[in-house]
């Protein structure tokens, strides 16, 4: 097919590693709470939406993504997550909380739970002889995330503040994950790696 299985799998982390940027929201709560003057309850659900939208569209979205492939879904997952961050970025500037509830917990949401599963199903396909591997490498992305991301906001921050942080990043993550999107494909029919291939010639 021409497509290489390790490069399947950074794209994969390449998605994995911008949506798991949510579990950076802590670094967030302050500088939203005292350019808003809004209370850490108003700010914390956000995440709590984005939480239970990533829970639900995952739950939901499933069919759609082994029906459609990766590549849509991940590229769906890209634009509502990019624009969820960065639609995040105007609710701060208009001081809106619904605006900030719809952007970055419905849409971002729903952005996260879509490119959670994206790539899951489809490494474990590219990699028959490391399934555990395969799938541990998508999920670290998605807890390591915080540890990038999180330094960056704090620098953005400081440097640009909060609305133009979030807009900025928003279309961070949209290049990384869409890039990403566009090299995720399923194995053709039947495929196994070489050297596999033969253990399981071997074996039968």
């Amino acid at each position: 097919m021409g497509k290489n299985r390790w490069l399947m799998a950074l794209a994969a982390v390449g998605v994995h590693i911008c949506i798991g940027s949510v579990y950076a929201w802590s670094v967030y709560v302050n500088p939203i709470k005292e350019t808003m003057n809004w209370t850490l309850t108003d700010v914390t659900i956000a995440f709590s939406i984005a939480i239970f939208f990533l829970g639900l569209s995952a739950a939901l979205m499933g069919k759609f993504v082994e029906r459609n492939g990766p590549k849509v879904s991940a590229i769906i997952a890209a634009v509502l997550f990019g624009l969820g961050t960065a639609g995040s970025g105007l609710a701060i500037m208009i001081e809106s909380k619904l605006l900030l509830y719809f952007f970055y917990g419905v849409l971002g949401g729903c952005g996260l739970g879509i490119g959670y599963i994206s790539p899951v199903s489809t490494l474990v396909q590219w990699f028959p002889d490391k399934r555990g591997m395969a799938t541990g490498l998508a999920i670290m992305g998605f807890g390591f995330a915080s540890a990038i991301w999180g330094p960056t906001i704090k620098v953005l921050i400081s440097e640009v503040g909060v609305a133009s942080t979030f807009m900025i990043l928003g279309a961070t993550y949209f290049v990384i994950m869409f890039s990403s999107a566009l090299y995720l494909e399923k194995p053709e029919e039947g495929y196994l790696p070489e050297g596999f291939k033969k253990k399981v010639e071997a074996r039968a």
